[in-house]
């Protein structure tokens, strides 16, 4: 699902799309688009979730590919709760976020969310709420 027709913006996927065995076994890949130098993009991730009805805020590993651009995000934070990964990015002066709705079998493309900016904290607490409403397929 590509975020924006044009700027930088990320691109996610199943660990196969990678084409990197070391990503076998992630929970998801995405790639960067529209910066010149990916190589100098700057990139961060975290488990942003609710467990027992306490907000919970984990820093992730983001893990880069062989192919410059290409990153993976791996399972490490609680099964249990609701959870979403904000992936927020940088690219000289241009930026990118997403917001990747995770479910019992993994991300889940549809409930997904991308900008041409970081997340704002609204926007996270609203993807959780519609996780716990009935959006984890």
């Amino acid at each position: 699902m590509l975020a924006m027709a044009e700027g930088f913006t990320f691109t996610i996927g199943n660990p196969v799309a990678s084409q990197e065995f070391q990503f076998k076994t992630a929970t998801f890949v995405f790639r960067t688009e529209g910066c010149t130098d990916a190589a100098k993009s700057q990139i961060s991730a975290t488990a942003e979730g609710v467990v027992k009805g306490a907000r919970r805020s984990l820093p992730l590993k983001v893990m880069p590919g062989a192919r410059p651009g290409v990153y993976a995000v791996f399972h490490s934070w609680p099964a249990e709760g609701q959870w979403v990964v904000n992936l927020k990015g940088a690219c000289g002066n241009l930026s990118a976020g997403a917001i990747v709705a995770m479910g019992p079998k993994g991300f889940i493309r549809e409930s997904s969310k991308f900008f041409p900016r970081p997340a704002t904290d609204s926007e996270i607490e609203t993807s959780l709420t519609a996780l716990s409403q009935g959006g984890n397929k």
